[in-house]
């Protein structure tokens, strides 16, 4: 029988009184308990400090940091918050370490099986569940080699190898260190079987209609999505409400700012594994659509 890795957990929350009693009792019922939980309240008004007190009571590997409260909001101070975090686990001797946020639950095996699958596969580098947002009825997740940022669980090794979390006030700080984690040739996975649900909307899901869209062509921008990708992407999108109009606005805030070179927020070299890993997707697609198209000139030619 395999030893399961001892794990810590950082839950980086501000604000968060609405949802995180479901959390807190989610990570309490869990089969296997983290060495140590670190709940950073970030500038929380709203009684969230209360409740971790409250649990962390009777919980003594439960243990709430405060931050000052700052009065821009951006993801770069999330990131600020895990690391906060993570600096108060730095000396454990943990082999896993896992970015909770404060508005999910599971079942409570959740850990124990994705402590599982890392210690069957010493590859594997970044797992997770499926995640599914309860407001939308949509699942977070787009491919079992991305893990949503809500509940990333990572391998101690490969988080020290991508240098942790990059503070990026614009957002996708979870989608840089997938691709980071899988550019220095880490396996990353999201089991599907193992459901994780996420209780506030997501931030794109915040938005609605033509917002969302708009902001949707933005962050494909940002993050360095391939143009070629993108215009496929936009025409997929024509068949989603709204119709049509979605897809022209997502094409059209992406080309905007490439038109006019507007800088982008990831690093150059995951834009290119992001671009090929992109245009081997549609190779695969294309493959799919037109099977002869995969096949040799001269076995076109017998066929």
């Amino acid at each position: 029988m395999l030893t399961l890795p001892t794990y810590v957990l950082i839950t980086p929350a501000r604000n968060e009184a609405e949802f995180i009693e479901l959390t807190l009792k989610s990570v309490i019922s869990q089969t296997v308990h983290p060495l140590k939980w670190i709940i950073v309240s970030d500038g929380s008004t709203d009684g969230t400090d209360d409740l971790v007190k409250k649990y962390a009571s009777d919980n003594p590997w439960i243990e709430l940091v405060r931050m000052p409260e700052r009065k821009e909001r951006h993801f770069a101070g999330k990131v600020h918050a895990f690391n906060a975090g993570s600096a108060k686990v730095a000396d454990l001797p943990y082999e896993v370490i896992g970015n909770l946020d404060a508005d999910t639950s599971f079942d409570k095996d959740y850990f124990s099986y994705l402590l599982q699958r890392l210690a069957e596969d010493p590859k594997l580098g970044v797992v997770g569940g499926q995640l599914l947002d309860t407001a939308s009825d949509q699942s977070g997740n787009t491919g079992l080699e991305y893990v949503s940022g809500p509940c990333q669980v990572f391998r101690r090794e490969c988080f020290e190898a991508i240098g942790g979390y990059q503070p990026m006030k614009s957002g996708g700080v979870d989608l840089v260190a997938v691709l980071s984690a899988r550019m220095k040739g880490w396996g990353v996975r999201a089991f599907t079987e193992k459901v994780c649900l996420h209780h506030r909307q997501m931030n794109g899901a915040q938005m609605s209609g033509l917002r969302e869209r708009l902001h949707r062509g933005r962050m494909d921008y940002l993050l360095g999505s391939h143009p070629l990708w993108e215009v496929f992407r936009s025409v997929y999108q024509m068949k989603n409400k709204p119709y049509v109009i979605g897809g022209i606005l997502i094409f059209a805030a992406y080309f905007w700012r490439q038109l006019f070179g507007v800088e982008r927020t990831m690093p150059e070299d995951l834009i290119a594994f992001r671009r090929k890993d992109q245009m081997e997707r549609l190779k695969q697609v294309f493959h799919r659509i037109m099977p002869f198209g995969s096949r040799s000139a001269d076995e076109a030619r017998t066929a």
